[in-house]
């Protein structure tokens, strides 16, 4: 039997969902509701589809400790479901910059997406790219094209079209699917407050002398995202080239979704190894830009460098 704290009796429903607007829910408190209630939460994160959090409700008797469970879960209710309900939920999404944008029909959750992607300042003369690039698409494969545009640009949109117009339908319904689970991550991480478990790491390794990098100062920038902009930390290598703290960020206070710099002072740190540089030295500071996207999760982004070269990874 399934726990009452989790779980009410399941009942075919019509739910009212709630807006992306409202202020983020806790997991904690999602483990309270009863399925209605659920729905309600999330059942706007696939586009006019409440069966996905239906679904997931049903399969699942244990509270959702993470984000990442609840998405996992959800992705893994679409992914069971047959081809036809596939395409219903495909066709469950309106054109990019189409008809239901103009006439003001979009989801509350579509609406604010395709308005990021700037797809509601379209000239005259992009709108009708659009719409031709929508038609050939649909003519193609028989249904709308998918594709995550909350962090997109207008040109990366129009490029993804004619790339995937190359396809095959089986590789673009695929894709679409892909597509639609990304949207489903964004939203959830819009209406519900993530696991306080993410965090961020650096180490750096001198690559000349096949040594950690002791002693070089660093900065951490918030370029965009929740919380402070602007320089969000400064830091010094130890003798293992890691952060004395350990952490840079840790925590759903900090830790957040967005895009960083680290700025490495290379050309000091290797001046004072008395490495020979130029009279002006090839890396003076070496920015590394890069995107969290998931806060619950751990990102270790290093630096590997020499005064002529360097490359970072994601590790975790």
């Amino acid at each position: 039997s399934v726990p009452k704290s989790w779980k009410s009796q399941f009942q075919p429903h019509h739910t009212q969902i709630i807006k992306m607007s409202t202020p983020p829910v806790s997991l904690s408190t999602l483990a309270t509701m009863d399925q209605a209630a659920f729905t309600g939460v999330v059942g706007g994160v696939y586009e006019n589809s409440p069966w996905v959090a239906d679904n997931t409700f049903a399969d699942n008797s244990k509270p959702f400790e993470s984000i990442t469970a609840l998405h996992a879960a959800m992705a893994d209710v679409v992914d069971s479901a047959s081809e036809e309900k596939k395409l219903e939920l495909i066709n469950a999404h309106p054109d990019l910059a189409g008809k239901a944008a103009l006439a003001d029909e979009l989801t509350e959750e579509s609406k604010e997406e395709q308005a990021k992607a700037g797809l509601n300042t379209l000239s005259k003369e992009e709108l009708e790219n659009f719409t031709k690039m929508n038609e050939d698409y649909k003519a193609k494969f028989g249904f709308v094209f998918i594709l995550a545009v909350r962090n997109a640009t207008k040109y990366t949109i129009l490029k993804s079209f004619e790339a995937r117009l190359k396809n095959t339908r089986m590789k673009e319904f695929e894709e679409c699917i892909t597509q639609i689970h990304k949207i489903a991550w964004m939203r959830l991480l819009t209406i519900l407050e993530p696991a306080d478990t993410g965090f961020l790491t650096c180490h750096v390794l001198d690559t000349a002398s096949g040594k950690p990098a002791n002693d070089m100062a660093i900065t951490l920038k918030r370029i965009s995202g929740s919380g402070q902009l602007g320089v969000i930390g400064s830091f010094v290598t130890n003798a293992d080239g890691r952060l004395t703290s350990g952490r840079a960020l840790s925590g759903r206070q900090e830790f957040t979704v967005g895009v960083y710099e680290w700025t490495f002072e290379v050309g000091d740190y290797f001046a004072k190894e008395g490495a020979k540089l130029a009279g002006t030295p090839f890396l003076t500071s070496v920015p590394l830009v890069f995107g969290i996207d998931n806060p619950e999760d751990h990102y270790h982004v290093p630096l590997l460098c020499s005064p002529y070269g360097y490359s970072t990874y994601r590790g975790s």
